[in-house]
């Protein structure tokens, strides 16, 4: 399956590198003040204030079962549309926009474990992506 023009957002989460849709993406923050929630899942940091709109934020790197990093300066939120509102999603730094020389889908037989949130698997130069799932990850964590 090849790419073709399609653009994706890559970023990284720890040692591994992740992208989503460009259309999945709606705009991407500096990690501000996170207003934490009593009681809120696991996944969830809190939520922030965005232009008078309160938006949960979620830890992508616990949603994906990988320990999560310090906040860095290169740390950013990319806010994602999920049904009737917005979602911050942390990651430890946004790489680039990219189109993939190469999309494989994700081998079924490895879709246990994090593999059931790729889609996909970009390949560009001699990187490996993980082309994600976003949707379905955003439904594990609602």
């Amino acid at each position: 399956m090849v790419s073709g023009r399609e653009q994706y957002i890559q970023f990284d989460l720890g040692q591994e590198k992740y992208a989503i849709h460009i259309s999945e993406v709606l705009e991407i923050i500096k990690m501000p003040e996170i207003s934490s929630i009593p009681n809120a899942g696991v996944f969830v940091k809190g939520v922030i204030s965005l232009r008078e709109a309160v938006v949960p934020v979620i830890s992508l790197s616990r949603v994906l079962g990988m320990e999560e990093s310090s906040y860095t300066k290169l740390t950013r939120i990319v806010i994602v549309p999920y049904k009737e509102e917005n979602i911050g999603v942390i990651v430890d730094r946004v790489d680039k926009v990219t189109t993939f020389s190469d999309i494989q889908p994700f081998p079924n037989h490895a879709r246990g474990g994090y593999g059931v949130n790729l889609y996909a698997l970009g390949l560009l130069d001699d990187t490996i992506v993980g082309i994600l799932k976003l949707n379905h990850i955003l439904d594990i964590v609602r």
